[in-house]
């Protein structure tokens, strides 16, 4: 039998007996372990205080530690081999040499040319001995990349509003002739371009002052297009503005759940999974209540400090326990962490647990990460018994139907993962019904019936079967 050692049984020299030891240990009493070197070790069973106490020794000789796991092999009456397998741990991981290189070089964003509609950019290393920005460079991509990201945007969402690009000389002033010729060549173009007089009083003033400084023009122009000539390389918008649409309502967003249905949720959960029944007493106090008959017991659950004042959480209830985190510590009161609660969870969705597991957490007081880890030495075990269980089926099912098993030869095919007693365990399951796949023979070997896949496909169906005839009764209250 497997047994992982946990922190309290190096500290007390002594060793649980969980539910799936009973069968190992049946009566209470003084018992010996024989260790691998041939030395006896007294020890003593006390199925009430459910311990058996005098491993001290056993634990100092072969060195063992927290998570090292005890083989429990029965001998004779009162006279168990003790195996100590020591788990390897890991090296610490070496220091992390810290760099004396230069750090790794900033890119940053770098635009390259722009246009009124693209803006090519690409990717720049920004080394630390060099500056963070482009030596000063009177260009256009420079002058690009160094106007605020807020008036970028703007430019790029109103491309028709930008003037075109200045060009390499300088613009010469228009004289007398050259207005009449460029109002007499725009003279059709402003039948059609020339927005209409309500567009153009609805036009922003500050569009005019940057078209105004745009181009200087000395006489005034013709009557017939007044501001054709000078406008000419912006065009002006149509403002038209909607009416303003009605306002939607809001809808009220749903509110964060409060710590007290957070915790109620969380407990819940608990309660589904290991066979609780949560009560609320209002006031911030939970009671889990496990309806056992002459074993029931009840735990009432204050989510605050607040809710330990509350007439509630003087109820009657066989252990009271006070949500806490892992770092908070209240006095005279037992705790028990969110962190806790979380593992438990977890705990009981890998592997079944019943209050009758739980409840020597409640009574030995407060349930933190610590009893949490006791909890999951216990969830190992019960999956380490599965997969020894799994490993034989797989190794059985490398046999034909109607053919000889040999416990030895099964054995050694196994390897040190399922020692002898496991191994003969389950053999003897597989014996009885449903699975009746073995039988007996004289001289340690067994009959295999039928093949493992069709044993398997039997046990489906007949699973399958006794489901479909199953009713779920309403849960009653077991009487006291």
């Amino acid at each position: 039998m497997r047994y992982i050692i946990t922190r309290p049984c190096l500290q007390e020299g002594s060793l649980r007996l969980l539910k799936y030891l009973a069968a190992t240990f049946p009566a209470a009493g003084p018992i010996t372990f024989v260790d691998d070197q041939g030395h006896d070790h007294a020890a003593h069973v006390d199925l009430h205080a459910g311990r058996i106490t005098g491993l001290g020794s056993v634990y100092h000789a072969q060195n063992l530690g927290v998570n090292d796991v005890l083989m429990i092999t029965p001998l004779a009456a009162g006279r168990y081999q003790i195996e100590a397998i020591v788990k390897p741990y890991a090296p610490p991981p070496a220091p992390r040499r810290e760099q004396q290189s230069t750090p790794k070089p900033e890119t940053r964003r770098v635009v390259v040319s722009t246009t009124p509609h693209v803006r090519e950019v690409r990717l720049q290393e920004v080394r630390p001995d060099q500056p963070a920005t482009a030596p000063a460079a009177h260009t256009p991509a420079a002058t690009e990349a160094a106007r605020p990201v807020d008036a970028r945007l703007s430019a790029a969402r109103t491309p028709e509003l930008r003037a075109a690009p200045e060009p390499a000389e300088p613009a010469p002033k228009l004289t007398v002739q050259t207005a009449a010729r460029t109002s007499q060549s725009h003279a059709d173009a402003a039948r059609t371009d020339t927005p209409r007089p309500e567009a153009r009083r609805a036009e922003p003033a500050r569009q005019e002052a940057p078209r105004a400084e745009s181009v200087k023009v000395t006489p005034r122009p013709a009557p017939a297009a007044p501001r054709t000539a000078v406008t000419a390389s912006v065009r002006p918008m149509d403002v038209r503005f909607d009416a303003p649409a009605e306002p939607v309502p809001l809808r009220a967003a749903p509110l964060p759940p409060t710590p007290l249905n957070a915790a109620e949720d969380t407990l819940a959960d608990l309660a589904r999974l290991t066979g609780y029944r949560l009560e609320n007493l209002s006031g911030g106090v939970l009671r889990l209540n496990a309806d056992l008959g002459p074993h029931s017991y009840s735990v009432l659950v204050a989510t605050s400090e607040a809710a330990v004042r509350t007439p509630a959480w003087k109820e009657q209830a066989d252990y009271c326990v006070l949500l806490t985190g892992e770092g908070e510590r209240p006095q005279n009161t037992p705790r028990l962490t969110r962190e806790a609660l979380d593992a438990l969870i977890e705990h009981a969705q890998l592997a079944p647990l019943t209050p009758v597991d739980l409840r020597g957490y409640w009574k030995a007081g407060s349930v933190d990460l610590e009893a949490a880890d006791s909890v999951a030495e216990l969830v190992g075990a019960h999956l380490a018994q599965r997969g020894a269980f799994s490993v034989v089926l797989l190794t059985l099912a490398q046999q034909p139907a109607h053919s000889v098993v040999s416990v030895q030869r099964l054995a050694e095919r196994l390897g040190s993962g399922v020692n002898y007693a496991e191994l003969g365990t389950i053999l003897d399951t597989l014996t009885r019904a449903p699975f009746l796949a073995l039988t007996p023979l004289p001289g340690g070997q067994y009959l295999l019936r039928t093949g493992v896949g069709d044993l398997l496909t039997d046990l489906a169906e007949y699973a399958d079967g006794v489901r479909r005839r199953m009713r779920v009764p309403a849960r009653e209250a077991v009487p006291a």
